[in-house]
């Protein structure tokens, strides 16, 4: 085709239409239970730490959880936007911010013994500064309890630069901010977020000098067309994102966007073939890849197959 994209037959044993409820086989996740699951879960609740994990349905939780990896959720569990497409539940935080939590965070980092650690947060639209001093503090109590490298998965502070330069200052290894979808339905999927602005933080982060690496993701079966695809990846790029993560939409609740179409695993192939076309560095892209999904690998932390912790932790 003329736009790059390319046309493959849905599988027989699954259907097309919006609404679907019958998943297709690619998409089915073992239950957890093995490995380090139930010590993580313990260290998490020990510590009083909410993961993104659990928040928002992750489909690869035991997978992570097993190997005694989790992405940290801070500042709450309440969102102050309301996406279409988010199993974190929205809503007006209560109380202060709670201070001490960047210290459990090093804490628990440290125990884990993580090559590399991913933490996000809820949006906090509620703050001055977006929440951007806890990232900050938390990155700094990892850095003086751990050698680990630290990526932060991080909201667009409303497009306020001073909130992004405080991140950037405590020197994360990876910044990840994801764009989630194509332009044309960002009003419908992320009505607070814009576009061009998501964009724009990802190119602050490339031009600070700092060696920061840049990293984002979306998701696919919203709706969106080949071209569109293609055109995001083609901005994401354009604007210095290097590091790519690409999955499947799956609907949290009735209450959600509805998903309109399952996305076959050669269709991602493909969308990984055109990244890397594209000059990203490295590209995740499958049905059940979330941002920080192998998030160590794709960062280049640790090679594939080797464990995602350090040896003093097993």
């Amino acid at each position: 085709m003329a736009d790059g994209s390319v046309k493959l037959e849905a599988p027989a044993d699954i259907a097309t239409e919006p609404g679907l409820r019958r998943l297709p086989s690619w998409l089915k996740s073992t239950l957890p239970g093995r490995g380090e699951y139930a010590g993580t879960r313990a260290l998490l609740r020990t510590q009083r730490l909410a993961t993104v994990c659990e928040d928002a349905h992750c489909p690869n939780l035991g997978h992570c959880w097993e190997r005694g990896n989790a992405t940290v959720m801070i500042l709450g569990e309440l969102c102050t936007r309301r996406c279409g497409f988010c199993a974190v539940g929205p809503g007006k935080p209560e109380g202060a911010v709670d201070w001490d939590e960047p210290r459990r965070v090093g804490e628990a980092v440290a125990a884990m013994g993580l090559r590399h650690a991913v933490i996000t947060s809820v949006t906090r639209d509620d703050l001055l500064d977006g929440g951007s001093t806890v990232f900050a503090l938390v990155i700094r109590e990892i850095r003086q309890r751990s050698q680990t490298a630290i990526e932060v998965l991080i909201p667009d502070f409303r497009g306020h630069a001073e909130d992004l330069q405080r991140v950037i200052e405590a020197r994360p290894d990876v910044i990840n901010h994801n764009l989630e979808t194509v332009e044309r339905l960002h009003p419908t999927v992320r009505p607070s977020a814009r576009y061009a602005r998501s964009l724009e933080l990802l190119q602050r982060v490339k031009q600070s000098g700092t060696g920061i690496r840049t990293k984002s993701g979306i998701m696919l079966g919203l709706g969106e067309t080949d071209a569109e695809v293609e055109q995001t990846l083609a901005d994401l790029r354009a604007h210095g994102c290097e590091l790519l993560t690409i999955g499947q939409y799956l609907r949290p609740t009735p209450g959600h966007l509805p998903v309109i179409e399952y996305v076959h695993p050669d269709k991602f192939a493909f969308w990984k073939s055109r990244a890397d076309a594209l000059g990203f560095e490295k590209t995740a892209s499958g049905p059940l890849v979330r941002s920080s999904f192998r998030a160590d690998e794709l960062a280049g932390t640790v090679r594939a197959g080797e464990p995602g912790k350090s040896s003093k932790s097993g």
